[in-house]
């Protein structure tokens, strides 16, 4: 486990609020963060850890060297700042969504260029393998934009299943875990009304009102928020000890793919769609708490004559100069780290 001061871990935490932002929104990827923030593999190898001997630990009551071996404090930190983010910054974006949809996916657009450029800069072995991996990841990223999403779906055995597999834009940047969701019908269902329900509950909670054990609905959506974090647990557990296996044995051809994810989900974040609703005898198609049913995206090329296409295309820049400002300052750190 690495021995950070405390600013050290401030700025840790404030990386995992940044990471469970982009882990909300459709189309942008937890991962992506995790990569450009340069703590992904530490971030595999941590949850690698999570284990048949950290759980002999934990029954051996060896609390201590449990938390060691787990890198707790980095896990602590990250996971803690994926959760307060939900309840914080996410909210602020989704107003920001709802007021400002264009700008907001201009600048997420913009982030994920400098991010490939980020990515990309320092990779020189284009050989034929990684170019192959590179075309992959472009493609699946592309036929994922495009896919139809399928109708919600309460099940919990099949909650469990979406929070195993959307989880998986924390382990592969470039994918991105709640457009997955969204193909899979529960994007509204899981990540908006469970977690404002569990918000609701804990602000009563912290009140000392527990009226809220005589709300069906309410029981029923902490049912379903609970078992969608025990899935989402174990993806990212299972995952983390895939995708780390493979990181050790083909570094550069995961990179290369990794590239390819984050290219081809430029379709999924392209700012300038409309959205296309379910319609079902002449009328909307409405999920269980009356919103209605996303079926797909459809996007077309801005007016360039339009003022509002160019302040679009201010903020696509934004996020390009807030990624290259974030390398600039990051290059400066590892150097001034290298120097001591």
């Amino acid at each position: 486990m690495k021995n950070r001061l405390f600013i050290d871990k401030v700025i840790l935490f404030f990386k995992g609020i940044l990471m469970g932002v982009a882990n909300k929104v459709p189309g942008v990827s937890g991962g992506m963060v995790s990569f450009v923030f340069n703590f992904y593999e530490e971030m595999i190898y941590s949850f690698q850890k999570v284990n048949k001997k950290a759980f002999k630990l934990l029954l051996n009551g060896r609390f201590k060297t449990f938390y060691y071996y787990i890198n707790g404090t980095f896990l602590i930190l990250i996971i803690g700042g994926n959760v307060v983010s939900y309840f914080t910054v996410s909210l602020m974006i989704d107003f920001l969504l709802k007021h400002f949809e264009l700008y907001v996916w201009s600048t997420f657009f913009g982030l994920i260029i400098g991010s490939i450029y980020y990515i990309s800069k320092g990779y020189d072995d284009w050989n034929y393998k990684n170019i192959s991996a590179l075309i992959i990841g472009v493609l699946v990223g592309i036929i994922i934009s495009f896919m139809n999403p399928a109708k919600e779906n309460d099940n919990l055995w099949f909650v469990f299943f979406c929070g195993a597999i959307g989880i998986i834009g924390m382990t592969l940047p470039g994918l991105s875990g709640s457009f997955i969701l969204i193909l899979m019908g529960n994007y509204v269902l899981l990540i908006v009304d469970s977690v404002n329900e569990l918000y609701k509950t804990i602000i009563e909670v912290t009140t000392g009102n527990f009226n809220f054990i005589y709300n069906a609905p309410r029981i029923r959506y902490l049912q379903i928020i609970t078992i969608f974090a025990a899935g989402s647990t174990f993806g990212l557990v299972v995952t983390s000890h895939i995708v780390g296996f493979i990181l050790k044995r083909w570094h550069q051809l995961v990179t290369a793919l990794i590239i390819g994810f984050i290219s081809g989900s430029l379709g999924i974040v392209w700012p300038w769609k409309n959205i296309i609703y379910k319609i079902e005898n002449g009328q909307f198609l409405l999920d269980k708490t009356g919103n209605k049913v996303v079926e797909n995206y459809q996007r077309y090329l801005p007016d360039i004559t339009s003022l509002e296409t160019w302040f679009a295309i201010s903020y696509i820049f934004l996020g390009i100069v807030i990624v290259l400002i974030l390398d600039y300052y990051g290059q400066k750190l590892r150097a001034r780290k290298s120097k001591s």
